[in-house]
């Protein structure tokens, strides 16, 4: 997971969805922000609701890995 995450474009990423953030177009993908902007990501066949998971996704895995190294090295401490 943490390789899959390291290799994929920069974060955060954010999802946009036409007529939930914005009036037209098409929903996508944002990657990165300012200087670090990366290219958008379209999709199709995706709901709104999968698409905000995937783009959430870039955040929480490398979140996610903390915290598992966070509780497995407490549970180490207590051993």
């Amino acid at each position: 997971m943490e390789a899959r995450a390291a290799a994929a474009q920069p974060g955060p990423w954010k999802s946009w969805v036409e007529g939930w953030d914005f009036l037209s177009g098409s929903n996508f993908i944002q990657t990165g922000e300012g200087a670090d902007r990366g290219d958008d990501i379209e999709m199709g066949g995706a709901t709104a609701e999968d698409q905000d998971f995937i783009a959430a996704a870039r955040q929480d895995i490398p979140r996610l890995i903390a915290e598992v190294r966070r509780l497995r090295a407490l549970l180490n401490r207590t051993k």
